[in-house]
């Protein structure tokens, strides 16, 4: 009977414990590597994971990133303690008590073959997040080998590491869904804080996001709000049941909302997602393209290519950061005043933002491209759509959010009425360079990156109109001809190209180049037109870092025809304040590894353009336009510094251009619609001096009102030696001139053979 007795024991304890067992053995076997390979000591030492490159600012800020998973790290004391709490509470409670793995959950995660719910400690998760990642394929054997093998490593990661220095690890490589991972994007992202800042309520809900990030986002839909709130709760309920804080604590935050703003918190989900800062979002989408260049042409030791997404690269720019937010916020603070303007002129236009004399076939051509090369056009036929049956989805209602000067609002239409809605916003590119040294200060390619991606400061060109006037009068500079030379305001006709005037100033009187320039007379750029010609004035324009390599060299060409890209206009301009030096514009210095080795350095690219009096008379000239076209930068915006400038208005308003130098700052600005037809019908708001000029304004107030930025606010220096020609106006002489008796000398296209 006893032995009877001792055998049903036998069998019991047989039952008990040979789970635990075959566990132990399945561990051996697994650590000697007979189930697959298992990180070596040094991997463990140092475990990868695809680092961010970082891109900073002149002044040390952090700009953006370029990565597979945003990610930056941070150390234990950079973490709140209330984090680590909730944490610890809700995944691990045992965390400090096990080495690495927890006895029963490993029985529980046995007897569920390894599904959700197998109680994996904070240790193992990492283990999973760094060698293993997130494949849940092969059934249940698969799972259970996996987890296996999450034991094996968290147990060699628990003899490498101490306990703050896994849970480091963890929150550092954690992915909290929209893609971002580690807990210092989570805080910055979710509450634009330091992880070391949160409170209770937020670090219970970065920790209940975790479990699974899409089912528990604060901002995907209304059933992943209260989802995610209702985590939040049960993560503050856990801290309570292990002692981290009180029920009176708990009560309180559960009360409080996720987010003190959601629509902020949105937008800076929005920014993340390209990988942006708060700034400067069109220029690193630009640089990305150089960097990807340079990524491919050079090599690490071990003989591959940089990885820009991966390898960690810090990469340092020109930008301002300062200069960079007032160009931003003088941007936004006139387009949105300007957009008000723009819908209040096409109220009741039954084609939308569309002329009203175009026709219905071709405004519906111009939206069908537009919808087809959409994302959503493309994520259909990615996931194996008709084209018939993309379209439909078209129109079809859905809730969206749409972008406005007010901010996101939330509303229910279609996404071909999505498309009608965006055509109607303006846009607007602007860069600031310094005269002298030519980095690039600030770069605004557009009004919102997250909707509207083309860069409007290097990637479009667009006609320059009479932003281009000034190259060809300093050509007549370059001959030392006076700004006060006078020459007759007639209609003048090249072969059988004779342009009009868009005014009748002085029509028919001698007026001096300055005055032309000024008013920007078109009879004028034609006579100097007549005297160089195109071919010679290209020649120039190229000299000052225009590409003309498709402008075809036709008279027309000094009213400012061509398409030309504001990244090239200001590099333009900026010559003749830099006294005929021309500098293309920088924006690089250097690229350096993760460790801070120095990779490759960059330096300016110069040339000489034309000589500092020309230079100099130039600018003389350009200095008249704040008495003409430019006028309301001192009557309206009360700008008193030296100022040499010019207004670019183009056929039919479709862009207004405004490029404003000083003696240390070259600043250009374009306005207009993406698509050309999308244009004011009046030249009143049509016009370069409505359009892009405040914008100027606005920005250079606040960066000559900074007395941080040490900007020279005096005149422009003039050149060595005496002038050659009289530039005060109202003491010029002159002979009569009659319209043949002046020739520009038979050799000046050798000027250009430098």
């Amino acid at each position: 009977m006893a032995s009877k007795k001792g055998m049903k024991k036998w069998k019991i304890w047989v039952l008990a414990f040979s789970p635990l067992l075959v566990v132990i053995l399945a561990l051996l076997m697994a650590g000697l590597g007979l189930f697959g390979t298992l990180p070596g000591f040094e991997e463990l030492e140092d475990p990868t994971y695809s680092r961010a490159t970082l891109i900073y600012s002149a002044d040390g800020k952090v700009l953006g990133r370029y990565y597979v998973q945003n990610r930056t790290t941070v150390t234990y004391d950079q973490i709140s303690p209330k984090l680590i709490d909730a944490l610890v509470a809700t995944e691990d409670a045992r965390f400090y008590e096990h080495s690495g793995i927890d006895a029963r959950a490993m029985m529980r995660a046995v007897g569920k073959l390894g599904r959700d719910g197998g109680g994996s400690t904070i240790t193992q998760q990492l283990a999973k997040i760094l060698f293993h990642g997130q494949d849940q394929s092969g059934g249940k054997a698969g799972r259970l080998l996996q987890k296996l093998k999450e034991w094996v490593i968290a147990a060699k990661l628990e003899r490498t590491y101490t306990k703050q220095e896994i849970v480091t690890m963890y929150l550092n490589a954690a992915d909290f869904g929209h893609e971002i991972f580690g807990i210092q994007t989570a805080s910055k992202v979710f509450f634009d804080k330091k992880p070391a800042d949160l409170d209770y309520q937020e670090a219970a809900m970065l920790v209940g996001m975790l479990k699974a990030p899409s089912m528990y986002s604060p901002v995907r839909n209304e059933k992943s709000k209260e989802r995610c709130r209702l985590r939040r709760n049960t993560v503050l309920e856990q801290m309570v049941k292990y002692g981290k804080i009180d029920d009176a604590t708990a009560e309180k935050y559960k009360k409080m909302p996720l987010t003190k703003s959601e629509g902020k918190m949105y937008e800076r989900i929005q920014r993340n997602q390209y990988g942006m800062g708060d700034q400067a979002a069109y220029f690193l989408s630009e640089l990305k393209k150089d960097l990807t260049t340079w990524c491919k042409e050079h090599r690490k030791a071990n003989g591959e290519p940089y990885d820009l997404h991966r390898d960690g690269l810090r990469i340092y720019t020109t930008i301002d950061s300062k200069m960079q937010q007032y160009a931003e916020d003088a941007a936004k603070e006139w387009m949105a005043q300007l957009q008000a303007q723009f819908f209040k002129t096409k109220k009741g236009n039954k084609n939308g933002p569309f002329p009203r004399n175009l026709s219905t076939e071709e405004i519906e051509k111009k939206m069908r491209a537009d919808m087809k090369s959409s994302d959503r056009w493309r994520n259909g036929k990615k996931a194996g759509l008709s084209e018939s049956e993309i379209e439909k989805s078209f129109h079809e209602k859905t809730d969206m959010k749409v972008f406005s000067w007010k901010g996101y609002r939330d509303t229910v239409m279609t996404p071909w009425d999505s498309l009608m809605y965006y055509k109607f916003f303006l846009q607007c590119g602007m860069m600031s360079m310094e005269t002298h040294s030519g980095f690039v200060r600030a770069w605004v390619g557009g009004i919102d990156y997250r909707n509207f991606k083309f860069d409007h400061v290097r990637a479009a060109q667009r006609q320059v109109g009479s932003t281009f006037k000034p190259i060809v009068y300093s050509m007549a500079m370059q001959e030392h001809l006076s700004p006060c030379m006078q020459v007759p305001n007639i209609q003048v006709c090249i072969d059988n190209w004779c342009p009009k005037n868009s005014g009748s100033y002085k029509e028919g009187q001698m007026i001096s180049l300055q005055e032309g320039l000024a008013n920007s007379i078109n009879w004028i750029s034609a006579y100097l037109m007549k005297q160089y010609g195109p071919t010679a004035t290209l020649k120039f324009a190229e000299k000052l870092g225009i590409d003309v390599s498709d402008i075809e060299p036709v008279p027309a060409i000094c009213l400012g025809t061509p398409d030309i890209t504001v990244y090239e206009m200001v590099g333009a301009i900026n010559t003749f304040a830099n006294k005929g030096i021309h500098v293309k514009p920088q924006y690089l210095l250097r690229i350096e590894d993760k460790n801070g080795n120095l990779l490759e350095e960059f330096y300016p690219q110069r040339n000489e353009a034309l000589d500092e009096q020309a230079a100099y008379l130039t600018i003389q000239l350009m200095k008249g336009v704040t008495q003409g076209t430019g006028g309301r930068l001192r009557s309206r915006y009360k700008f008193t510094w030296p100022v040499a400038g010019k207004t670019g208005t183009t056929q039919n308003n479709s862009d207004g251009w405004f490029i404003g130098t000083t003696p240390d700052i070259t600043t250009g600005v374009w306005v207009g619609g993406e698509d050309r037809q999308i244009r004011f019908a009046s030249t009143a708001y049509g016009q370069g001096a409505n359009m892009a000029l405040p914008i100027w304004a606005l920005y250079m107030l606040k960066v000559y009102n900074d007395g941080q930025l040490k900007y020279n606010h005096g005149d422009f220096a003039k050149p060595r030696g005496e002038l050659s020609v009289e530039t005060n106006c109202g003491e010029y002489r002159s002979d009569v001139l009659e319209q043949n008796n002046y020739n520009a000398s038979d050799d000046f296209d050798n000027l250009f053979e430098k």
